[in-house]
């Protein structure tokens, strides 16, 4: 169906998580609401050497136990994150595939990298040993569709599929994908992005990151709005959502979480800081509008974060652009900088952290800030209780793209 469809909204209605600070939602929330931080020294095969000393791991995840060994063989490490997050959320969503058509369910997902840990392993396998010892998987484990495929395969989910290949923002940009197709008349989308850049090849290809962090201290690595914030940590990891539209949601007696109810996407440019104030200022503002909420309405924010000076200042002046005096008012919240920045998956953690502070009614903190810089109201130290109907996602990519997501709580749907 090609057409937006009356009254259709897309709601979430189960949530997987794979992250450094917790396998599963459960003790990811947990991490999350107490401020726990899981930065740590560096410790994959072939990458202690680098210059690029702190990053988020995923620790306590067992691929063997999680994924069957034939899908196992023929993929990277961020589609067994994809694979095993979808697992669940497709459970914590109490959904069944055999009730209803496969033709109903699609897949989406983002991704930043693809498969590089994978395709190195090939590449040395084939310049050290020759072709013959090259995989006949190395053509689609690197792919940056590959986590939509192998999910689509394994579940037999046969509706729209789609991937978004991108920078960091491409994780919200996924969601709204996956809304639209919701609104065109797919019932159900299971949604979201996981990243695995913790590999000698792909770190090394992360050291042209003028923003990245090379600090050895894991208390001051990445301190987002802080003075002395010195760029980004990266992480591994993401998150996947079961979407569904409202109506059929309900029909089957699901519980519904929180809306998607609006999305706004722009692109100002690799590096380009100063100019993403006004790229993500409009986002946020299309977000707003498409979800009829009005600046002062909007509840919490969980920012980008890019832990830049200069970066972290566009966006608390683009937050002012939008919200007015509001903007110094709101709590905001940027729970990465105790687990990293995971790429396409950095948004839609912050996504499912969302949904659980809006469900519990709390918003967490930034771990390890102290003295604070920008003018906005940064929830620091302790969880802070609150009042919360909306929160807004914000996401800006290295290469340009920015991003913003509203979310709504369940009772807030009319």
């Amino acid at each position: 169906m090609t057409g937006l469809q009356a009254g259709r909204r897309a709601v979430v209605t189960g949530i997987g998580v794979i992250a450094p600070n917790g396998v599963g939602a459960d003790d990811f929330w947990k991490a999350v609401r107490e401020g726990v931080s899981v930065l740590a020294p560096v410790s994959r095969d072939g990458c202690t050497q680098l210059p690029l000393r702190i990053a988020g791991e995923v620790h306590g995840f067992d691929a063997e136990a999680a994924v069957e060994g034939r899908y196992l063989v023929q993929t990277d490490r961020f589609t067994h994150y994809a694979m095993a997050a979808a697992d669940l959320a497709v459970k914590d969503a109490r959904f069944r595939i055999g009730e209803g058509s496969p033709f109903d369910v699609g897949v989406v997902t983002a991704a930043g990298s693809g498969g590089g840990e994978f395709g190195q392993r090939e590449l040395q396998n084939l310049w050290g040993q020759g072709p013959q010892y090259v995989g006949p998987y190395q053509s689609i484990a690197w792919f940056y569709a590959a986590s939509t495929g192998q999910i689509s395969i394994r579940g037999g989910f046969k509706g729209p599929c789609a991937v978004v290949a991108s920078d960091e923002a491409g994780g919200l940009d996924a969601l709204a994908h996956a809304a639209r197709a919701i609104r065109r008349g797919t019932d159900t989308v299971v949604v979201g992005a996981a990243e695995a850049p913790l590999a000698p090849y792909s770190m090394v290809c992360q050291l042209g990151y003028r923003e990245l962090s090379l600090s050895d201290d894991p208390l001051r690595a990445y301190q987002p709005f802080g003075a002395g914030a010195c760029g980004f940590v990266p992480a591994e990891g993401g998150a996947m959502f079961v979407l569904e539209d409202e109506r059929s949601a309900r029909a089957r007696g699901a519980r519904v979480r929180a809306e998607l109810a609006g999305h706004g996407a722009t692109f100002t440019g690799a590096s380009r800081w100063e100019e993403s104030r006004h790229g993500l200022a409009r986002a946020i503002r299309t977000a707003l509008d498409q979800a009829r909420c009005a600046p002062d309405e909007v509840d919490v924010v969980f920012a980008d974060a890019l832990g830049v000076p200069e970066a972290d200042h566009a966006e608390a002046l683009a937050l002012a652009d939008v919200l007015g005096e509001h903007a110094g008012r709101v709590p905001v919240t940027a729970p990465k900088a105790g687990f990293g920045r995971a790429y396409c998956g950095a948004p839609v953690l912050d996504a499912a952290a969302a949904v659980f502070a809006l469900e519990q009614g709390v918003v967490p903190p930034t771990p390890n800030i102290t003295d604070l810089c920008h003018g906005i109201d940064l929830v620091c130290d302790f969880a802070r209780s609150a009042q919360l109907r909306t929160a807004l996602v914000l996401s800006r990519g290295l290469m340009g793209s920015n991003a913003a997501m509203l979310l709504r709580r369940p009772d807030g749907l009319d």
